[in-house]
């Protein structure tokens, strides 16, 4: 017998087995569904048994507690080890959904998805992801400390990352913005297996990882081969909790599929490699049953159910504290911690006067920063971008290792990084992030973004210079695909206001919403228009100006919306009627009634506008003014009339769709 940190007796043989139960487990479930990866979960089941067992606060049957610690499996490939441990901690994973793993309408998907199985903090699988929500999360928690003292909010989060993760480019701008932001409430475990897909990872990785991380400003611990060694990994993980002022990366020698004779440091164990005879000689040399799939003995499940509920003590006197800890802001942490506003702040948003020219980015910042009391959870920034993309606080404090409860966060350039940290925020609670950059660089954020709507984390992308009216940047930062793309991630809005009113509008929505929303903004000042409907922007399309005697609709979205309506007057003055419909959020229009959408769009032909390229327009009207090709380098107002995005241009083919229905 031993002693784990001073706090109980541990039985080393005993626990060798409770972490074989698990590495059968790590066989089993991939075997049953004949797809998915065994060798990880095998290597890293002693790692996880400390996590669970020793080290993380948290309390199994309060998954939701607010102060516990968070745990982001990035290499999500290794589910199965997930999903082994909280079955056997108790959160409510039955042997039947280990059973059902990657199957239909099971709680064990292929990769973890937040929101589906319980004890699961973040959607993980690509790789690289899971280290920047962990970030996020820092943040988010380093946040809420600073502002709501220790006693409310201290606790930290641990991730696990594998070769893959710390591959992709996204680990490095993630690592970089953690270190510089010193977050010391970090640890990411790198599972250092020296194994990928298509061989040892010196087929294509020389990297001196401890020094990247070093040089990024981490606190490196290089543990080497102590995979099996739990009281190595234990000090390490506690001393990295005590390395206050900088982020930590432990790095962990393991071994592929060990204990396994024939796959251990085999490159198939990454996959699907182990068949009936390998499993059962693996399970025989762990001295378990052979023959018995999904084994859990009364004694390990008692272990780990004691594990799970260990934090239960912490989790009730923080509860009892909590009253006295807050004072009186226990209705400013119920606010803070839901990321929703003040009663009645939509009544001290701007508003904008007809005959104003206002970009719909400025619109932005002055909302923003009106909001910024009425919505404590808000913190907002750019990638580089902050005052040009409308993200920047006027008066808002940056945040820093100084000053870590600052709103007004930058995120440098890092766009990848900094869509996925904003995920890790929202999804810990207690941040409603918004992060910025031009419309053409949502590219570089695409894998965060379609995540966040996966996730329906509740972010906003306020991406802005939004169509080829950027200008003499030529086509490398004029969008012109960017619109039809994003629109074709599900269970995104995608919002394009109009003018500055519809752009405060489409914040509120956000605000008072709960997932993901793209807000798309204008570079160049727009007219402020007439009869703008906060209300229609909710909805997603609404007439703008109606004529009982319209022969065609106009539909447009935003800088074109004003196109539209001076074509309009031109179409009336010729003596065809015109209405037009401003159309901010597809999405939204299309969750509305098929007597409202058709309400708004009328029985006659319906001409769109707007500069980007036409693929999805066909869903709502009968012919568009689009740009289908790249842009090209002028100015603004010149690249527009070249393209056609011009009220005569407008007119003349409303005239020509008219003549040709006739």
């Amino acid at each position: 017998m031993g002693e784990s940190s001073g706090e109980r007796p541990v039985d080393e043989a005993f626990e060798t087995r409770a972490i074989n139960v698990v590495r059968a487990i790590g066989m089993d479930g991939p075997a049953a569904a004949n797809s998915g990866h065994q060798g990880t979960a095998m290597a890293l089941a002693p790692l996880a048994h400390v996590l669970f067992s020793r080290v993380m606060r948290y309390d199994a049957e309060a998954p939701h507690w607010p102060d516990r610690d968070r745990f982001v499996l990035s290499n999500g490939h290794a589910s199965i080890l997930q999903y082994a441990m909280l079955h056997l901690c108790g959160f409510g994973v039955t042997l039947d959904d280990l059973r059902a793993f990657r199957q239909w309408g099971s709680r064990t998907p292929g990769h973890p998805e937040v929101h589906h199985t319980p004890g699961v903090e973040v959607t993980t699988g690509p790789l690289g992801q899971g280290i920047a929500n962990a970030v996020g999360m820092a943040i988010a928690e380093r946040s809420l400390r600073a502002r709501f003292g220790a006693d409310v909010c201290n606790h930290h989060i641990w991730a696990i990352a594998g070769d893959g993760c710390l591959s992709e480019g996204i680990s490095h701008e993630a690592a970089s913005l953690a270190g510089h932001q010193r977050l010391g409430n970090l640890t990411v475990v790198y599972d250092d297996n020296h194994i990928t897909i298509d061989g040892p990872t010196e087929l294509s990785l020389t990297d001196d990882a401890p020094g990247r991380f070093r040089a990024y400003g981490w606190h490196v611990i290089e543990l080497g081969e102590a995979a099996e060694d739990l009281t190595a990994m234990e000090g390490a993980l506690r001393d990295s909790r005590d390395v206050t002022d900088r982020p930590t990366l432990i790095v962990l020698r393991s071994h592929i599929a060990y204990p396994s004779a024939r796959h251990t440091d085999d490159p198939a164990a990454h996959g699907l490699a182990f068949d009936a005879d390998e499993i059962a000689a693996t399970k025989a040399a762990m001295g378990l049953p052979a023959d018995q799939s999904f084994y859990v003995p009364d004694d390990v499940a008692a272990f780990y159910r004691e594990a799970g509920r260990r934090g239960r003590g912490a989790r009730l006197a923080w509860e009892s504290a909590l009253p006295s800890a807050l004072g009186d802001r226990d209705e400013l942490w119920r606010q803070t911690l839901d990321a929703k506003p003040s009663p009645g702040w939509e009544a001290r948003l701007p508003s904008f006067s007809p005959g104003e020219k206002v970009a719909t980015r400025v619109a932005l910042a002055k909302a923003l920063s009106a909001a910024t009391d009425d919505v404590p959870a808000l913190i907002a920034g750019g990638a580089d971008l902050t005052g040009n993309t409308g993200t920047e606080l006027k008066g808002a404090v940056a945040m820093s290792a100084e000053t870590p409860e600052g709103h007004q966060l930058h995120f440098g350039i890092r766009e990848h990084a900094m869509g996925a940290t904003m995920n890790g925020m929202a999804l810990h609670g207690g941040v409603f992030p918004v992060g910025g950059t031009f419309l053409v660089f949502s590219d570089y954020m695409r894998p965060a973004v379609r995540l966040a709507a996966l996730m329906q984390a509740k972010v906003l992308f306020a991406w802005s210079h939004d169509s080829v009216g950027v200008g003499e940047d030529g086509p490398t930062h004029q969008p012109v695909e960017h619109l039809a793309a994003l629109r074709a991630i599900p269970d995104l809005p995608v919002v394009r206001p109009g003018d500055a009113n519809e752009c405060v509008a489409a914040l509120r929505w956000a605000v008072e919403g709960d997932g993901p929303v793209a807000l798309i903004m204008s570079r160049q000042g727009l007219p402020v228009l007439e009869n703008t409907s906060a209300e229609g922007v909710a909805r997603g399309g609404y007439v703008l100006r109606d004529d009982p005697e319209a022969s065609i609709t106009l539909v447009a979205t935003g800088s074109e919306v004003a196109v539209a309506l001076d074509a309009a007057a031109q179409l009336a003055a010729s003596g065809t009627a015109a209405r037009v419909v401003s159309l901010p959020c597809w999405e939204w229009f299309e969750a509305q009634t098929d007597e409202y959408r058709a309400s708004v769009l009328g029985a006659v032909p319906r001409l769109g506008v707007e500069a980007a390229v036409s693929l999805g327009w066909c869903r709502w009207v009968d012919d568009v003014v689009s740009i289908d090709r790249f842009g090209a380098s002028a100015p603004g107002d010149v690249v527009m009339s070249e393209f056609g995005i011009t009220a005569d241009h407008v007119a003349q083919r409303a005239a020509a769709l008219l003549t040709k229905g006739t």
